[in-house]
């Protein structure tokens, strides 16, 4: 009875391990996608001004 309490003990701590590991991986994607708006804003300014530029043309 020992061994199988250890087993379930041990599965227990994979588990959680794995949550830890899908958090890590959303967070991960939230940045990613944190940086991706950014990095399209960034673009959109960029792009306004050299229209503007063209514009002036």
């Amino acid at each position: 009875m020992d061994s199988f309490q250890q087993v379930l003990d041990t599965l227990g701590k994979q588990q959680k391990s794995s949550g830890g590991n899908n958090k890590k991986r959303k967070w991960r994607e939230i940045e990613q996608l944190k940086e991706q708006f950014e990095l399209e804003k960034e673009l959109k300014t960029y792009d306004d001004s050299l229209e503007h530029m063209l514009d002036e043309f």
